[in-house]
């Protein structure tokens, strides 16, 4: 799967519809619905807060929901903050390795501008030998 999926550039044209609509200023859920209504215009499959359990040395230690995982094949996490920071990027690329995905999107509402992220798995060993890169 490439990067530039074109599954990718529906999903940020969607967000764009909903930032150009709405603005910044509102709580994540309120995007993740505006978001959800724009997905179903579009035909785009979705689940919505898909929960992966969590192992540790193979004990479940808790679950983690992703705000949307498209197709079955793209994550796409939402946030709602002025800037992104480096524990966004982190919690994204975890739920990468988390759900055995190559390639998601952190997508920021909060500010001024639209701001998204591609991430994909590549490059950053983990202990299970998964690659894991943000760009």
């Amino acid at each position: 799967m490439s990067i530039e999926d074109p599954l990718t550039h529906r999903i940020i044209g969607c967000a764009m519809n909903v930032h150009n609509f709405l603005g910044n200023g509102f709580q994540e859920v309120i995007y993740q619905r505006a978001l959800e209504i724009e997905f179903k215009e579009d035909g785009i499959h979705y689940t919505r807060e898909q929960e992966v359990p969590i192992f540790y040395k193979e004990c479940l230690i808790g679950k983690r929901r992703v705000d949307f995982l498209v197709e079955n094949r793209i994550m796409v996490e939402l946030k709602a903050v002025l800037e992104l920071e480096d524990v966004h990027l982190a919690q994204g690329l975890n739920y990468l390795t988390a759900y055995n995905l190559e390639i998601g999107l952190l997508i920021n509402f909060g500010g001024t501008r639209l701001v998204f992220k591609r991430l994909f798995r590549k490059n950053r060993s983990f202990p299970s030998g998964e690659k894991v890169e943000s760009i």
